[in-house]
């Protein structure tokens, strides 16, 4: 399985699978490889977008400016950069430890 989390030189990426229109937004767990998110938010007008912005920075106790969309902006599959956060971190943050 890859590495659903990546360290870099000033935080992490995160590659996320999200599942917009859910009933609440949650980390669901591992999904080929990535994490899986279910959001609340619909994909229209980047409003999932940003409620996965706002899930991440509130998991991972960062401001949202800290959690950046690398790539993925209109695709289930997405990258987050984190900045601040190390992958040993945000593997914490959400029970991976043994990854």
């Amino acid at each position: 399985m890859a590495d659903p989390i990546e360290p870099t030189h000033n935080g992490c990426l995160i590659h996320v699978y999200a599942a917009p229109r859910a009933s609440r937004t949650q980390f669901v767990g591992i999904h080929d490889g990535m994490l899986k998110v279910q959001i609340a938010a619909p994909p229209v007008d980047g409003a999932a977008n940003e409620a996965l912005i706002a899930f991440f920075a509130l998991s991972l106790q960062v401001s949202k400016k800290a959690v950046h969309l690398a790539s993925g902006s209109s695709n289930k599959r997405k990258t987050l950069q984190i900045e601040g956060v190390s992958s040993a971190q945000a593997r914490a943050a959400f029970g991976l430890l043994d990854l």
